[in-house]
């Protein structure tokens, strides 16, 4: 194994140096090419205009002796002077082209003088040079052919001596030269150029290689270290091969691996923590503390789901649908124990609403006390120990099973019981889903308790009739199995006093009629402001209190606040008129202001007298400066 990662660690180097070389030489291949034939362009382009310039001299020099030769009398000797011309270096001919107008006016002159080819003729016929590069396989020459034209400005004056009209064609003369030459040292001079930068390409290669070196070896490393931390495994560790950049990745590459094994450990303990969950060794701890935050996380989606069902039958539904859809179990049983603790009914079994009992002994439903869990108040584990319960008595034609039963708490006992069933072969599976159950049954058993709770007293005297919320009735009775359940979660709760500011003239101006519309628009604000599982009670008159659960005086001063701006913004319509109030509330925290949950309502009312006294229409959260007990509240 080490000999084979030994090798891949060598190999992926060179496969990057070699990208890296090969990426470099194509632009240095595609710039070169570039650069020669610019190079190239430039000296043919030189060669072409220079050969242009030395054909027009020489053509102006040929005319001139025309000029003088006719002038002096002596043209019949231009064949001879063409032939000394050819001594310039690099001219290979020369000859003058007589036009059809010189022809009618003195001849043809000599033979060769007459038009060779359709570029001449082209040139007497147009009035204009015609420049030509010509390859003959063997050498490459520069013709160009230049016409003379009849001007009578200038000396002398070329209309008296022929009998041709201004800008008439006198003729062209022809010459050609070779440019083999500068061919030769254009070549040269790019092949030069192209070495020159073959050479300093070949030495930037053989430096970037070397540069790369260690550039490569850190990717490597941290491609490996990255391998391992997908495994779970933070403990890699990269050398520093350089003191610049690169050795500086590798460093914090170190630090960051440091930083994430010891923080993934801490998460992953404390995560581990609150869903009771034992890591397995060896096991990978990114994936394992993934898994667990998202079901923490799913967990929260369905409280807050199940928080805004009605009523708990919903609540046992979605429980009994989050058991098949999330664990793939479709093996299960849903129990509910009475009020009076006497008697146990089914609520589900095997995802459908039932009334009997499958998988254990009839005898529980009438006999609570025989259900170990329901005796117990603790999870049974039918899987590690299959004998543990009496009362598992799966059905012969069903086969083998195991079992794990789980409490839901509710009021400081079991109000209700979770069974899950388990083949032999999935057994494992199961015990790895515990943890995560008991998430869920963990979240479910406050809503339920508040729902069942709410369900009990829905048609009892614990309501206001009017506004539908509980009464104060309602509280005294439930105020210790409320103290019971923040004494045994060790949480609190935030009380909110509640009063309408100057609610006894809406019933003094427009009638009580006016004033009940008020306070049940004013409730029906309430219960949406607060959560399904938080207490809205109408305490008397115009005055309310709140109880939210599992709160905090900070989250709670958040909720006031929101509250506050709502009734603010109510408008209440009745007999034509609208109606706007505000409110004031005060805040208090059980058990931090009081260990005494009365007395913390008494400090909830003396919070509410502080935001009464300083304007209304404000929250105020009890501080114990405002607590005396010489003064009146």
């Amino acid at each position: 194994m080490a000999l084979f990662k030994n090798s891949v660690s060598e190999s992926k180097p060179v496969n990057l140096n070699a990208k890296v070389t090969l990426f470099f030489i194509s632009i240095a291949a595609a710039l070169l090419a570039v650069l020669v034939a610019i190079s190239l362009y430039a000296f043919r382009s030189f060669s072409i205009a220079s050969a242009t310039d030395h054909i027009r001299t020489a053509g102006e020099i040929v005319r001139v002796h025309l000029t003088e030769s006719m002038i002096n009398g002596v043209i019949d000797k231009r064949e001879s002077f063409l032939k000394r011309m050819l001594e310039v270096q690099g001219l290979k001919s020369a000859r003058v082209i007589r036009s059809p107008e010189v022809e009618k006016q003195f001849g043809k002159g000599l033979s060769v003088e007459s038009v060779a080819d359709d570029s001449e003729r082209r040139v007497l016929r147009e009035g204009k040079a015609h420049f030509e590069v010509i390859d003959n396989g063997y050498e490459t020459v520069f013709r160009g052919t230049i016409p003379y034209i009849a001007s009578a400005n200038g000396t002398p004056n070329c209309l008296q001596c022929h009998q041709v009209e201004e800008g008439a064609v006198l003729g062209a003369v022809s010459m050609t030269m070779s440019i083999e030459a500068l061919r030769e040292k254009a070549l040269f001079t790019v092949a030069g150029i192209a070495g020159a930068v073959g050479f300093f390409v070949l030495l930037v290669i053989v430096l970037l290689r070397r540069l790369l070196r260690p550039i490569s070896d850190t990717a490597n490393a941290v491609e490996d270290a990255v391998q391992h931390a997908l495994r779970g495994d933070f403990k890699a560790h990269v050398e520093k091969k350089t003191n610049d950049e690169i050795g500086q990745i590798a460093t914090d590459m170190n630090r960051l691996l440091t930083f994430l094994d010891d923080g993934l450990n801490r998460i992953g303990s404390n995560v581990a923590r609150l869903t009771d969950r034992t890591p397995a060794a060896g096991e990978n701890l990114l994936t394992a503390t993934i898994d667990m935050v998202e079901g923490l996380t799913k967990a929260a989606h369905f409280k807050q789901a199940i928080e805004e069902d009605e009523v708990k039958v919903e609540i046992y539904q979605r429980l009994s649908t989050t058991l098949q859809q999330e664990f793939a179990l479709h093996e299960f049983s849903l129990y509910e124990v009475s009020s009076n603790k006497k008697q146990m009914r089914s609520i589900m079994i095997d995802g459908a609403m039932a009334d009997t009992c499958r998988w254990c002994d009839p005898e529980i439903m009438i006999r609570p006390e025989a259900c170990r869990v329901r005796r117990t108040g603790h999870i049974v584990d039918g899987i590690s120990n299959p004998d543990i319960c009496y009362s598992f008595k799966p059905p012969i034609e069903a086969g083998e099973r195991r079992h794990v039963c789980f409490p839901i708490i509710q009021s400081g006992s079991v109000g209700s019981v979770v069974q899950l069933l388990t083949t032999p072969d999935e057994q494992e599976k199961l015990l790895a889903q515990v943890p995560y159950i008991n998430v869920y049954l963990r979240e479910t058993a406050p809503v339920l308790e508040t729902k069942r709770l709410m369900e009990s007293l829905r048609d009892s005297t614990l309501r206001d009739p009017m506004t539908g919320l509980n009464n104060r009735r309602f509280l005294e009775e439930y105020v210790e199995t409320l103290v019971a359940s923040v004494q045994r979660k060790r949480t609190h709760v935030a009380i909110l006093m509640l009063d309408l500011d100057y609610f006894k003239m809406v019933n003094d101006t427009y009638g009580h009629d006016a004033g009940d519309a008020v306070l049940k628009s004013l409730s029906n604000v309430l219960k949406q402001s607060v959560r399904a599982s938080d207490l809205v009670i109408r305490y008397g008159g115009e005055e309310f209190l709140i109880i939210l659960v599992d709160s905090e005086s900070t989250a709670a001063e958040r909720v006031a606040e929101n509250i506050r701006a709502a009734v603010e913004a109510l408008k209440v319509q009745v007999s034509g008129i609208v109606l706007q109030k505000t409110i004031s509330i005060g805040i208090s925290d059980f058990p931090t202001d009081s260990d005494t949950f009365w007395q913390a309502v008494k400090f909830a009312d003396v919070a509410l007298y502080q935001a009464k006294e300083q304007g209304r229409n404000r929250v105020i959260r009890f501080n114990p400066e405002m607590w005396s007990d010489t003064k009146e509240y």
